[in-house]
C-alpha cells in the first residue's frame, strides 16, 4: 500500500471576495499552517491555471478544494476525478480540475490520483468576505476530510 501523504498536493481555489466561494483558499491557507506529513504541498489560488500542471505532475495524489453552488448549504462532497479532455476550455480565464489532469496526462503521461472536495455554499455575493453560517460550521469537518484523504493509502481511498 502506498501512503500518498508523502507526495500529495492540495489546491484550494475560489474567490476570496465572494462569500462562500472563499472556502477553497481559506481551507488551503489553514492547512498550510497546520502540521502536515512531509511531502504534502499546499497551494491557494483564486482560479486554476495551466501553470499548475508541473506541480500536479510531481504529485502522487492531488486534492482540489472548492465551493459548490448546488446542494444543501454546508454539505461536504468528495469525488474522485479522472482526466477529461472534453472539459477543455479556451484557457482564457480558468480551468476545470479535470482539464488540468488531462493536460498533465497528455503532456507528461502522469496520472496522479485526484479528488475534488467541495462544500455547498449559499452566499456568493461580490464584496462579501465572510462564509455563511452553514459553511463556517462545517469548516473543521472539511479540514478533517482533507487530512483523511492525505493519510489514506491509495488503494483504500474513495469518494465519500
Amino acid at each position: 500500500m502506498n501512503q500518498c501523504g508523502e507526495n500529495a498536493l492540495i489546491i484550494g481555489y475560489g474567490s476570496p471576495i465572494r462569500g462562500d466561494d472563499a472556502i477553497g483558499p481559506m481551507a488551503a491557507d489553514r492547512l498550510d499552517g497546520d502540521t502536515l506529513p512531509a511531502g504534502v504541498r499546499v497551494i491557494s489560488r483564486h482560479i486554476l491555471t495551466a501553470d499548475l500542471v508541473p506541480d500536479i505532475v510531481d504529485s502522487a495524489r492531488v486534492i482540489f478544494i472548492d465551493a459548490a453552488a448546488d446542494g444543501e448549504p454546508g454539505e461536504i462532497r468528495c469525488q474522485k476525478l479522472r482526466p477529461d479532455g472534453s472539459k477543455m476550455s479556451t484557457m482564457a480565464h480558468f480551468l476545470d480540475p479535470r482539464e488540468l489532469l488531462a493536460w498533465t496526462s497528455a503532456l507528461y503521461g502522469a496520472q496522479p490520483e485526484a479528488y475534488l472536495v467541495t462544500v455547498a455554499g449559499s452566499d456568493f455575493e461580490f464584496s462579501h468576505f465572510d462564509l455563511s453560517e452553514a459553511v463556517n460550521r462545517v469548516f473543521p469537518d472539511l479540514l478533517k476530510e482533507i487530512k483523511k484523504l492525505i493519510a489514506s493509502p491509495s488503494d483504500n481511498v474513495g469518494p465519500t
